[in-house]
């Protein structure tokens, strides 16, 4: 029997082969195999790991990148998808020597609660041949393994930490280490301690390393006016290959002086500060002394290194046992064409200063004493305001070259310090529950006194400087430009009347110095009962959580993964979903998107 004869090719016209395995009519290639066929032989996957494993600290909860680094990520985010795509072995390689697989789509799974587990779904491309791209989805399993880092280890260890830095103030009181607090908490300045103590007259923070010493004592350079003295003492040495351990200690001294702290300088720093008033008033800290003349409103400033060479004691020191309440009866503007120094004024002080007439809260309705003096506040002051000052012709100084002046007449009789706002100038008993504002505190440890009788005491004296501070605040915001301050629910009540009533505006809207709403911040809850709040049931634990947690102000499922622009398989889909998916070969319109220029995801 003869083959039949071989029919003609007409030019132009390409040959058809039939496919080895369904028969189909195709054109050929070097595997002599449909596109459906290859896709149901091939595996794009292979060489891609599908399990692969992540450390997170439950500490501090960060996770693990690599070389000792640790990152913080939230669940479905962005970054944590970066992290697990990282750890995929074979993803970023070329597989059996071929073209390296593209990368389409990923995105999460949802995984039981508690079970350690983070699923994700990935989308791969790969040419099989030329011409044939083959696409294929399959899921990553990530096991979460506890791991401490590095900070972590160091805290649980005892004397792991290699350098402290020692804060100190002599005064009697911690208005500057709660005016420092708020420093450190703005800046961040207290990231990569191991801990901090507190104590009556100071602050201890331990640090694992020299180097976070160092740059925390250049942060309090530039804060406060400071002097360091260092040490370190031999912890072991190895002989052999020449290496000492060190334990570094750092001793940093707060200037005394503070604020509202009423000075009697010296006739030559007098003269070097610009012939300021010798009786000044301390005006605010920070890397400089700022000094005011109480009565005329000229200003100077003293370096550290000024005041170190020639310490001085405040004739006056700023304390609640000093200050005497005024009730303000009137004033009257004042333009000062000189100052102390034969300059002239600063427009500045002349709008500020005013002639005010004051008497004692407590002479109220038994003489009729008043005093007129000066004053570089008068600017703020009205009649029926409430301040605070001092009273110079009944205070005992610790300074005979004041004593003199005094008994010479050169001394007014009051110093008036600050207006008194709210609930403090009235008295009443629930003064500091009227605040607007409420302050972020250091996670710190307080070392208490050892008699109990002493510790008692230092929680009382504890108390009043902080409501003396946060007096300060109130009255100064120079202050408040250098912390954060939070709303209160008075605040979020007071800001719900103004949104609802338009008639907002007052007398107190002159007044510069007074708390307003658009200085504080939302988004932190600083409640001292949440944890009991939690327990009754203010807190409900969401399960839907990975690894479980509080869902009081935590994003449910997917919401995060949506906002970053991350697909998201929720609780019932995810059962449906298989481990791999079979190869589909991608149709023609996508090869044009699979070019050497085009990028993926």
């Amino acid at each position: 029997m003869q083959a039949p004869p071989i029919q003609p090719v007409e030019p132009g016209k390409m040959v058809s082969i039939l496919c080895c395995m369904c028969g189909i009519p195709i054109a050929p290639n070097s595997a002599n195999t449909c596109s459906s066929c290859l896709a149901s032989q091939s595996d794009v996957t292979r060489g891609i790991s599908t399990e692969a494993t992540l450390h997170q600290c439950r500490g501090c909860q960060r996770w693990h990148m690599d070389a000792g680094k640790w990152i913080g990520c939230e669940l479905e985010s962005r970054e944590l998808m970066t992290l697990c795509l990282k750890n995929i072995n074979g993803l970023n390689k070329s597989t059996n020597g071929g073209e390296k697989v593209r990368l389409i789509d990923a995105g999460w799974i949802w995984t039981e609660p508690h079970s350690m587990r983070l699923k994700v779904r990935l989308t791969v491309q790969k040419e099989v041949q030329q011409g044939t791209i083959l696409q294929q989805s399959f899921v990553v399993v990530f096991i979460v393994r506890n791991q401490q880092c590095i900070e972590c280890q160091a805290e649980f260890r005892q004397g792991s930490w290699k350098s402290l830095v020692q804060v100190r103030q002599r005064v009697g009181h911690k208005r500057t280490f709660l005016y420092l607090e708020q420093l450190i908490l703005k800046h961040g300045a207290h990231r990569g301690c191991l801990s901090i103590e507190t104590f009556r007259d100071g602050m201890d923070f331990y640090f694992p390393d020299k180097g976070k010493a160092a740059r925390f004592v250049s942060f309090l350079e530039n804060v406060v006016p400071i002097k360091v003295k260092s040490s370190k003492k031999l912890i072991g040495t190895d002989d052999k290959s020449n290496v000492a351990n060190y334990k570094y200690t750092n001793l940093v001294e707060i200037c005394p002086l503070c604020k509202d702290d009423l000075l009697y300088l010296p006739s030559k720093m007098a003269r070097n500060l610009g012939n300021i008033s010798r009786l000044a008033l301390v005006k605010n800290i920070t890397n400089r002394i700022h000094l005011i003349d109480p009565l005329t409103g000229q200003t100077a400033q003293m370096s550290p290194e000024a005041f170190w060479r020639e310490p001085i004691r405040p004739v006056i020191t700023a304390a609640r046992s000093k200050f005497v309440r005024y009730m303000v009866l009137g004033k009257d503007a004042v333009m000062v064409q000189q100052n102390a120094s034969k300059k002239a004024a600063t427009r500045r002080n002349k709008s500020k200063l005013a002639l005010l007439t004051v008497a004692k809260e407590d002479d109220l309705g038994i003489n009729d004493v008043q005093i007129e003096e000066h004053s570089h506040v008068g600017y703020l002051m009205k009649a029926g305001d409430v301040a605070v000052g001092y009273d110079l012709t009944d205070v005992q100084f610790v300074d005979d070259d004041a004593e003199d002046a005094r008994a010479a007449g050169k001394f007014p009789d009051a110093v008036i310090l600050r207006k008194l706002y709210g609930g403090v100038a009235a008295q009443d008993a629930d003064a500091a529950k009227q605040r607007l504002f409420k302050l972020q505190r250091l996670d710190a440890d307080a070392v208490e006194a050892a008699k109990a009788r002493k510790a008692k005491k230092d929680k009382e004296d504890d108390d009043m400087d902080e409501e003396d501070f946060l007096r300060e605040i109130e009255a100064d915001k120079e202050m408040r430009l250098n912390m954060n301050l939070y709303k209160t629910e008075i605040a979020l009540k007071k800001e719900k009347d103004i949104a609802q009533n338009d008639d907002n505006m007052s007398d107190e809207d002159d007044d510069d110095q007074q708390v307003k709403l658009d200085e504080l911040l939302d988004g932190l809850v600083l409640d001292d009962h949440s944890d009991k709040e939690m327990n009754e049931g203010g807190g409900h634990v969401n399960e839907d959580l990975a690894f479980g947690g509080l869902g009081g102000n935590f994003l449910e499922e997917g919401d995060k993964a949506a906002k970053d622009g991350i697909s998201y398989t929720g609780r019932g889909d995810a059962q449906n979903i298989k481990d791999k998916d079979a190869a589909m070969p991608v149709d023609s319109f996508s090869k044009q998107f699979l070019g050497k220029d085009f990028k993926f995801l």
